[in-house]
């Protein structure tokens, strides 16, 4: 799509809402309920695309994207009328007599730009979020996963006009291009670098922007953890998608005392999920083109790992691997690792983890496995980061009860449920001043004793 032809789309969109067409609560729930019925006519086919473009077997696409997005239409269904419903405030008595309340109202016209990595689900579930606040949409997928990117087109095209909302395929060029252009919000998913242009872009217009982004997620294993099960999760959430998730466990640190009997079970929980020959499982997936794959290449230390390393360049796979003996010099922990290469670090006491994380960069997610309710408190209260779990990894996003997004490096805004709703819309403040009754103590002249008195009175 050409520039020209953005500027015509934008415009259109423009028009329709500033028809008014958006704006009743029935009309958004019409439309959600649409998308719903679309997602589940269309489930066999987004988990065949999901295939074709990161080779994801048929459950971790249901699993991870399509009814992730059906579980946040259905509770936007639910819990929409309260969401666009006045809410009433207290009134200051210095206001008297008035009453006072906020309301949530959409920005209008947003852009949603979502990455490769869970092209469905990040494109679906800001899109449903957008809707139930009652803006237009612009959809870009990911030109990295095209054949999701074909059928958003071809789901969006057949169950809404492209003056409400549409979809843009293409590469740098359309993304460029909508950047460009003037919209009234933007939701970015993706890298911190693209990240950065897309603000300097929307920073232009002073266009409200939410950033998902990404980081060196840590995994701290203290030594009174359920070793067994932390390997377990950790293998689990570390390789799923073949480690090209956002909020995987980038790295463990564990503290030394228990880190070989760590190292052991992982191995053991990696051969159990996957097999003595993960290459050849097809359950689990490939890297998304060979740009990444040979990037992730080139951080895999051969010397320092001690389970997995092999590759196969024909089908983009790399199979789980750990390495031992990382420090935060080696070059897998200069960069979000994004792929199937877990390090493992270690510390000697506790105060040392804060010494270790709290002055690099604010990741999307932090994973504490621990029995110690103290030290819970304190790394959730001390150390900076998105969000996260405690003995568990990256549940925290599977739910529409909570918001999720980043802090500082790794985002800012967040979405998911009521936050969802709440970052599409902007929420205006209003007064409703009552004229049977005004008060005169704010006119000029000042000087009058009783009133500065009353004023005084109202204002403490």
């Amino acid at each position: 799509m050409t520039e020209l032809e953005i500027q015509a789309l934008l415009q259109k969109q423009r028009d329709f809402f500033n028809s008014g067409a958006t704006l009743p609560v029935a009309f958004r729930k019409a439309q959600l309920q649409r998308l719903y019925g679309a997602v589940k006519q269309y489930e066999a086919e987004i988990g065949e695309a999901l295939r074709q473009d990161l080779g994801k077997s048929r459950f971790e696409g249901f699993m991870c994207e399509s009814g992730l997005a059906l579980t946040e239409i259905s509770y936007l269904l639910r819990h929409l009328k309260g969401f666009a419903a006045k809410k009433r405030v207290r009134t200051p008595l210095a206001q008297f007599p008035s009453r006072s309340y906020t309301r949530s109202v959409p920005y209008g016209n947003v852009l949603i730009m979502s990455p490769w990595n869970y092209p469905f689900l990040l494109t679906v579930e800001p899109l449903a979020d957008a809707i139930a606040a009652g803006n237009t949409a612009i959809l870009k997928p990911s030109a990295y996963a095209p054949a999701t990117a074909a059928l958003v087109e071809r789901i969006i095209g057949e169950i809404f006009p492209s003056e409400y909302v549409a979809v843009v395929t293409g590469g740098r060029k359309e993304n460029a291009a909508l950047l460009e252009q003037k919209f009234d919000f933007v939701f970015f998913t993706g890298s911190q670098a693209v990240g950065k242009e897309v603000l300097r872009h929307t920073a232009e217009h002073l266009t409200p922007t939410v950033l998902e982004l990404g980081g060196k997620s840590p995994c701290i294993v203290e030594a009174d953890a359920d070793i067994p099960l932390a390997a377990r999760r950790i293998v689990f959430g570390k390789f799923l998608n073949c480690g090209q998730t956002c909020v995987a466990p980038d790295f463990v640190l564990c503290e030394r005392s228990v880190k070989d009997r760590l190292l052991q079970e992982v191995i053991g929980q990696i051969r159990t999920q996957f097999g003595d020959r993960p290459l050849e499982n097809e359950s689990f997936g490939r890297i998304v083109n060979e740009k990444h794959f040979q990037r992730l290449l080139s951080l895999i230390q051969k010397e320092k790992v001690v389970f997995g390393g092999e590759a196969d360049a024909e089908n983009l796979r790399i199979s789980p691997t750990v390495m031992d003996g990382v420090t935060f010099e080696d070059r897998v922990m200069g960069e979000e690792i994004f792929g199937p290469i877990l390090p493992i670090l270690t510390y000697e006491d506790f105060e040392e983890i804060f010494a270790l994380l709290r002055d690099r960069e604010k990741p999307l997610a932090l994973y504490l496995f621990t029995r110690n309710r103290e030290h819970m408190e304190r790394v959730t209260g001390e150390i900076r980061y998105g969000g996260g779990c405690i003995n568990d990894v990256i549940i925290h996003l599977a739910t529409s009860e909570m918001g999720f997004g980043g802090v500082g490096e790794s985002g800012m805004g967040s979405y998911h449920g009521k936050a969802g709703f709440d970052a599409f819309s902007h929420s205006k403040s209003i007064v409703d001043k009552k004229t049977w009754l005004d008060l005169p103590m704010r006119y000029q002249p000042y000087g009058n004793k009783l009133y500065g008195a009353l004023l005084k009175l109202f204002l403490r």
